[in-house]
């Protein structure tokens, strides 16, 4: 039961999360035991509530799911949990998000976090039926994370970093939408009716050149030069520009990326290239 509990959670999506702890990363304060501390609990906050919106979307799916033939091995499609136990789980979760979100943090800081939950409770009762804006809520909830890092840390956050986030998040959820498309187990989702081949890899390349557009004018930016104390960010962008190109890669080439969240799990090229990302800017930020 506790094996599926953890899979109803979806603890392994919870690295999409991460997002939460840039503004302190890239601030060149993560160190700082309460940023780092103030990090943590909006990261878990983040996490809860994902895995809150997981349960719900599982739940009203439950139908369409136990005829996919992967999805159908999902804790409530499969019945290893019941609608109700899974709604009874989802409850105790949102009374643990609202106490602890309220003790760790004022309701103005929280906006963020009920913005997101608000905004897929939409798309999981309908809005994720709609093409273009499926992916659009994807993408904003991820800016959403990375708004909710800044103000649980009173960190600043860039623009070209919002809308760096925005089109990288439109980039793997587009992926997703491609490998679904081209993949027979995903032929049951009506949002695919609005999408094809061409559509998405167009939509794909716009949005990766954008990416980098934005990840350039950021690293190059007067502000982020201040703050960090050092103009050699942009020495950064190799790596970036590589881990795109597997992506496509990926995307292309293989069909790969149907799940954004198991390409970072399981492919060493992208994981060494992440990891090296992560190595050079904090080499230049915190080893100045």
């Amino acid at each position: 039961m506790v094996k599926q509990i953890f899979s109803l959670l979806r603890i392994k999506d919870w690295i999409k999360n991460l997002f939460v702890f840039l503004p302190a990363f890239f601030s060149g304060l993560i160190l700082e035991p309460n940023v780092f501390k103030a990090s943590c609990i909006a990261f878990l906050l983040f996490s809860l509530s994902a895995s809150l919106i997981y349960i719900i979307n599982d739940y009203v799916d439950r139908a369409q799911d136990k005829l996919h033939p992967l999805k159908k091995d999902r804790p409530i499609a499969s019945g290893k949990i019941t609608p109700k136990g899974a709604l009874i789980i989802a409850g105790i979760l949102a009374l643990v998000i609202t106490i602890l979100g309220l003790y760790s943090f004022s309701l103005l800081l929280l906006l963020p976090l009920l913005l997101y939950i608000i905004l897929n409770l939409g798309y999981s009762f309908g809005l994720k039926h709609i093409p273009i804006l499926d992916v659009s809520i994807i993408a904003i909830g991820f800016i959403l994370r990375v708004v909710f890092g800044g103000l649980a840390t009173g960190i600043f956050v860039s623009k070209w970093a919002f809308l760096l986030t925005f089109f990288l998040a439109l980039v793997l959820a587009l992926g997703k939408r491609r490998g679904e498309l081209i993949s027979i187990s995903s032929t049951s989702r009506k949002v695919l009716d609005g999408y094809n081949k061409e559509f998405l890899n167009t939509g794909l390349i716009i949005c990766v050149t954008i990416t980098l557009v934005c990840y350039v004018m950021y690293t190059i930016s007067d502000d982020v030069i201040v703050a960090f104390g050092s103009d050699y960010i942009y020495f950064t962008t190799l790596f970036v520009i590589i881990a795109l190109l597997r992506y496509l890669q990926l995307t292309f080439v293989y069909n790969k990326t149907e799940s954004p969240t198991k390409v970072v799990y399981s492919d060493l090229f992208m994981q060494v290239m992440i990891a090296l990302w992560l190595i050079s800017f904090a080499l230049i930020i915190y080893f100045k």
